[in-house]
């Protein structure tokens, strides 16, 4: 499933809608850190592990394209 991600910084939040899932994360974007962060969450609430959730665009930015493998 692939789904549109926008981030925000300084907020502890997960919303999905439909194909988008807004969040928010409190990891600053150094050294891949933010991106952890990401993964984690999005992990955790699908109950799958770290390692099906991949960034696929937007490695860089406050929006980005994951995909999650099941």
């Amino acid at each position: 499933m692939i789904y549109k991600v926008k981030v925000e910084f300084s907020k502890e939040f997960l919303e999905i809608e439909k194909d988008q899932i807004s969040i928010g994360i409190k990891s600053k974007p150094i050294k891949g850190e933010a991106n952890k962060e990401i993964v984690k969450k999005i992990a955790k609430h699908f109950k799958i592990s770290t390692s099906l959730v991949q960034i696929k665009s937007g490695h860089k930015s406050s929006e980005k394209i994951i995909e999650i493998l099941k």
